[in-house]
């Protein structure tokens, strides 16, 4: 059946509230091809798939009800400074887990409020659109599956759940959450309602520093071949678990950095990671630059399942949990790693002493075999990124032999020294053994 309504503008009213569109019903598809506007307290729905044409406008304040597909190709949002507009995607009386409901189109829809209450198992929702919600998305009943496939026009993927500033995810659970990137736009803390494989596994971040700041975030499990191609870690990692993994990214432009809360679940982290949480238990990055996964420190919440890391992480990308070594780890959260090969790889090509940039008052002495001082300096690596005043294999400092001349390979020892704060109050902290340098 195909019914075209010719006026120019078409009034309708919908429980009082005024609309104007030009549009058509053909076949089971209701087409704007004009505008629709739904004022505060309207109500508007349709049993049709919903399509919103290239050059149409749909403007809700009020509440829309989509119980088929839902297209936009134009411009769907609404009054910026209301907060009364609320999509809902569900499926009609009866048809409760009937399939699951497409959310496409080329053009980007701004929605205040949204809820999913669709009962259809493994994806209710698939995702190709980029939605972007400035209020709250009610997880009643569904999970939304977003396609990561990067539309060729725009370098963009066809598909994006993205939480403007101030908004939020409610009703999260093994049911219903969202697989796939999830982007925060804002300057708050944000728990990433995401998932994989129908179990909710989430991830945290502190607020950043700007409302325009962006990072995104994604949840996969069972992917043993990303942990093959990714099989080294830095001495002080025990374990890691190769049974799951987080994505945390930075947009563009942003320069914020975060805490991350990763928390941990007996369905899919491995028993040996539990064993002494609060003693072993941290996160892991995977450091793309040297190759190797590295550690961020963590705090341990026994009561909520979490660690969180001690300070901004050192990197972004993908993540893990991982037992340490503690002996390894001083006060502090200082780890001292004791191999220096300066090839220019990007895998130890400095003395890499993790979190002392945090320690500003700081001595690092390097003797060779036979006692003989070959490198001191106070300060060391005072912006945490190995980019100045660090131990590269050259004999420098103030008390050194042959200065600026290059270290043979071999055994030497270190003594760094450090001034520790706590509640207790201050002290020296001093910690010496063995470097092995690889030069040739």
């Amino acid at each position: 059946m195909k019914k075209i309504y010719n006026h120019r503008l078409l009034f309708l009213s919908i429980l009082g509230v005024s609309v104007v569109a030009v549009a058509q019903e053909k076949e089971r598809s209701f087409v704007n091809q004009g505008e629709i506007s739904v004022a505060t307290g309207g109500v508007i729905s349709t049993l049709y798939d919903f399509d919103n044409q290239a050059g149409a406008k749909v403007h809700n304040d009020g509440t829309a009800y989509y119980y088929r597909d839902f297209n936009n190709d134009g411009y769907y949002s609404f009054t910026s400074n209301r907060k009364t507009g609320k999509a809902i995607f569900t499926r009609y009386t009866g048809e409760a887990g009937q399939g699951a409901q497409l959310i496409s189109g080329s053009e980007m829809s701004e929605f205040h409020d949204v809820e999913l209450n669709n009962a259809t198992k493994k994806m209710a929702f698939d995702l190709k659109n980029n939605m972007e919600v400035h209020g709250t998305v009610d997880f009643q009943d569904g999970i939304i599956k977003v396609d990561p496939t990067l539309a060729p026009d725009k370098k963009l993927s066809i598909g994006m759940l993205s939480f403007q500033q101030g908004a939020k995810a409610i009703n999260v659970r093994d049911e219903s959450h969202a697989e796939g990137q999830v982007e925060k736009i804002g300057n708050e803390p944000f728990q990433y309602p995401k998932g994989d494989r129908e179990m909710y596994r989430y991830a945290r971040i502190s607020a950043p520093e700007l409302k325009t700041d962006a990072f995104v975030g994604e949840y996969r499990t069972d992917d043993n071949q990303f942990f093959v191609a990714r099989p080294a870690t830095v001495g002080v990692i025990k374990e890691l678990d190769k049974n799951e993994y987080w994505l945390i990214d930075r947009g563009v432009d942003t320069q914020s950095e975060i805490l991350l809360t990763l928390s941990w679940d007996e369905r899919t982290t491995p028993a040996s990671l539990l064993a002494d949480p609060e003693n072993e238990l941290h996160i892991a990055r995977w450091d793309a630059k040297q190759q190797l996964w590295v550690d961020e420190g963590g705090v341990v919440d026994m009561s909520t399942k979490e660690v969180t890391t001690v300070a901004a992480v050192k990197g972004y990308g993908f993540f893990t949990l991982a037992t340490v070594k503690k002996d390894w780890i001083l006060d502090g959260d200082i780890v001292i790693y004791n191999l220096v090969t300066p090839d220019g790889d990007g895998k130890n090509d400095y003395f890499i002493i993790d979190n002392i940039k945090k320690y500003p008052n700081n001595t690092v002495e390097i003797y060779n075999r036979w006692g003989v001082k070959v490198y001191e300096t106070r300060g060391y690596d005072p912006l945490g990124d190995g980019s100045s005043n660090v131990f590269k294999g050259y004999s420098e400092g103030r008390v050194t032999i042959d200065k600026s001349k290059k270290l043979p390979s071999g055994t030497y020892y270190y003594v760094v020294t450090y001034e520790y704060k706590d509640q207790n109050g201050s002290r020296m902290i001093k910690k010496a053994a063995n470097l092995h340098l690889e030069s040739n």
